[in-house]
Order: C-alpha cells, then sequence, then structure tokens
C-alpha cells in the first residue's frame, strides 16, 4: 500500500464507520459527566476500543490512552480528546438530550470523544502499514478540561506524552460552517485565569450606611473599577480581559452584609504579561477597595497559557485536511482558554478549529444550553485527525538520517 492509497484507506473507513460515530456522540451526549468524574464515559471508550482489538490502557481517575503502530517508532504522534461536559442545563431541545439535570455537553467535547474514536479505529485498520513506516499514534482521551490549570496535567504526569513527538487537536467551532477546517499558525487561544475576590466589612442597616463599611458599594466598585484600571495600567497589546461570571452579597434590601464576592476570568493574549500579572491585580483589589474600610482578599488560579501552533503542525493539518476532504480557512486568535496548551510545552504540534454550524442554520455559542452542531463534523474530525497524523508522520520519516549500508 503505498502512502496514497492509505490516506484513502484512512478515508473509506471513516466514511463506513460515521453512522457509528453518530451514535456513540449521540449516547455521550445523553450521559454527559462533569470533570474527573467522566467514569461513564471512559468506560465506553475502553471498551469500543477495546472490542476492536485496539491497545488501551486506563488513566488514573478517568481517561483513556491507546496506542497504535511503530513498537519503536521513527515518530510518535499524539491525538488528544476532552471528555467533560459543563455544569449547564441544556435548552436544545434534542431528543438525545442531557438526562443528567444541570449538565450538558456545551462545548462539544462529546464531538471530540466521538472524533478521536472513529481515528483510532481506522488507524487500527491500518496498523501495519503504520508499523512499516516507522509511524506511532497515540490517543489521548483526557479529563477535565474544562477547570483550570486543566487535566492536560493529570495526562501528562501520567506518562500520556512519553516518546511524543508531535500532538494534535481539533476543537468545535459554530462559527465555521461544516466541512471547513480553521487553522492559525501561533497563538490560538489565549492565557485564562480563575478570580476569586472575597471582600469583608463591618455590615449594618441601609438607613446608617456612615456607620457600616458599606461592602455592597465596594464590591460594586471592584466589578466595575478593577477592569478599568487594569486597561490602564497594562499594555493594551496584551489583551487583557478581565470579566465577571458571579457576584454575591447579602440577601436582603435593608441590611448591608459583612462579606460579599465576586468570580470571574482574566484572559491574555500576550503569554508574557500572563506570567507576571499577579502581583498588579492584587495592587489594583486593594487601591479599589482602600477609601472604603472593607478587607479585600484576592484569590488567583492562575490556569493556561496560549496555545501555540507550531508552523510543522499547521502544515501537517492543512495537508490532512485536504486528504480529507475539508477545506482551510483562516482563524483568528481567540481570547478563550484550553489547556491543549500544556501538551505544546513538551510536543510540537497544533490545534484546529473544526466547523460544526450547518451552511446558511443559525450561529451558537459555546458554553450554552442551545449549542446543536451539525453532526457530519463528527466524521470529519475523525478524518482529519487520522490523516495528519499519518501526514506528519510520513514527514519525519523522510527526514529521518538514512542508516548507513
Amino acid at each position: 500500500m503505498n502512502d496514497d492509497a492509505l490516506l484513502a484507506a484512512l478515508g473509506e473507513r471513516i466514511t463506513s464507520l460515521a453512522p457509528e460515530l453518530i451514535e456513540i456522540r449521540r449516547d455521550l451526549h445523553a450521559h454527559p459527566e462533569l470533570s474527573r468524574e467522566e467514569t461513564r464515559t471512559t468506560q465506553s471508550v475502553a471498551r469500543r476500543l477495546d472490542s476492536a482489538g485496539v491497545a488501551v490502557r486506563l488513566l488514573p481517575g478517568t481517561g483513556v490512552l491507546a496506542d497504535l503502530g511503530a513498537a519503536e517508532p521513527v515518530h510518535r504522534i499524539a491525538l488528544r480528546a476532552d471528555m467533560d461536559a459543563l455544569p449547564v442545563r441544556e435548552r436544545s431541545g434534542l431528543e438525545f438530550g442531557s438526562r443528567t439535570e444541570g449538565v450538558c455537553h456545551a462545548c462539544g467535547h462529546d464531538v471530540h470523544t466521538a472524533a478521536l474514536v472513529g481515528a483510532v479505529l481506522a488507524l487500527h485498520e491500518v496498523e501495519d502499514a503504520l508499523a512499516d513506516r516507522g509511524i506511532a499514534v497515540r490517543a489521548v482521551f483526557q479529563a477535565a478540561e474544562e477547570v483550570m490549570p486543566g487535566g492536560a496535567l493529570d495526562a501528562i504526569t501520567a506518562g500520556a506524552l512519553e516518546g511524543v513527538d508531535s500532538v494534535f487537536a481539533v476543537h468545535c467551532d459554530p462559527s465555521i460552517d461544516v466541512g471547513q477546517v480553521g487553522l492559525r499558525e501561533g497563538a490560538l487561544t489565549a492565557a485564562a485565569d480563575q478570580v476569586h475576590i472575597t471582600l469583608h466589612g463591618r455590615g449594618g442597616h441601609t438607613s446608617r450606611p456612615q456607620l457600616t463599611e458599606d461592602l455592597v458599594f465596594a464590591l460594586a466598585k471592584v466589578i466595575t473599577d478593577v477592569p478599568a484600571v487594569l486597561g490602564r495600567r497594562l499594555d493594551p497589546r496584551t489583551g487583557a480581559a478581565l470579566v465577571w461570571g458571579s457576584v454575591q452579597a447579602g440577601r436582603v434590601a435593608n441590611v448591608i452584609p459583612s462579606s460579599g464576592e465576586c468570580r470571574g476570568t482574566l484572559r491574555m493574549l500576550d503569554a508574557e504579561s500572563w506570567h507576571t500579572v499577579g502581583p498588579l491585580l492584587e495592587e489594583i483589589v486593594h487601591g479599589v477597595v482602600q477609601p472604603y474600610g472593607v478587607k479585600a482578599q484576592v484569590e488567583r488560579v492562575k490556569g493556561v497559557p496560549p496555545v501555540v501552533n507550531t508552523a510543522d503542525g499547521i502544515s501537517a493539518l492543512r495537508r490532512g485536511a485536504l486528504a480529507g476532504r475539508l477545506t482551510p480557512v483562516p482563524t483568528a486568535q481567540s481570547l478563550g482558554g484550553e489547556d491543549f496548551a500544556w501538551y505544546l510545552d513538551h510536543a510540537a504540534g497544533a490545534m484546529a478549529r473544526l466547523g460544526t454550524r450547518t451552511p446558511g442554520g443559525p450561529t451558537y455559542d459555546l458554553h450554552q444550553g442551545d449549542l446543536v452542531v451539525d453532526e457530519r463534523a463528527i466524521a470529519l474530525g475523525a478524518r482529519l485527525l487520522a490523516t495528519a497524523a499519518v501526514v506528519r508522520g510520513l514527514d519525519a520519516r523522510r527526514q529521518a538520517p538514512k542508516e548507513e549500508s
């Protein structure tokens, strides 16, 4: 089997798997599991791969690794999918919607998982051809992408990247049409942290604010002024954005509470500033609340660095997309955070944005309960992952030094 025939065989196998991959995705979608609770998902993936004869091993807690191809490869490529869902109520109206109240796959990780299952099953069919070319592939089904600093670190600690030279992943993008794949060399996502600010002060009656430390007013100033001051103290080119997702203080209208809090995320395009922003954030918060006499506690959970795609990685994805009958399109850097970035600290590679919008249909948003994806994207994602892995492996084989006779 020549190289072109190998890529064609992968495409044909994934096409034949497409109906099953949709069923796998629908089963996962109906049974979403939160970060580090992906027990059923882990078992489902491991059982399907094991039934096909793929060598699998379970990661500590939840997650699966599967190895294919050469035992002593010229190049080993890792393909990663995340498995966890979000604490969001589903509002899609799909007949296979979430059966778990308050939890749903609002970020497309069910699509990522099903696509990687398809890629592994197809690659297993041509495993002898991979071994003959010195190519090995490791599938990483990873837990807990949605919590910072991310389950990628757990998988890496457990050996997911041992012996790995390149790593690839896809992420659903509901702003891109199905059949297209968004590619960008360099930074694709942003650094992202969680920020939790707690205020404490002397409460009292709302009729006598002068006898209290008006905590709610101070909290309102934190919410509005801290992002504003941060934007003036940082170079605008960092693209810093501090956005609140949760605010809580008090329970009744006529009582000034003695404590309150706000939680949000701090995102930055620039990794260098991300490493040094902590003391500045502390300084700004304490400066904002000082006139009101309240005490502030600032907790910053350092999250993930930006995903930075390498030139070789994007080249492999582009050629894999074309071989897999997808259309590469340019895409912009976003302020989203992705723990796939941790893999790229250890191996070269790239993440692609997988189009999931039905052409002419509505544009949904991630992390929303009404998310609907065009399910044709599942097989296309499988094809992209499988073909990109083979293309990268073939490149490495050609670039490897020739043994002297």
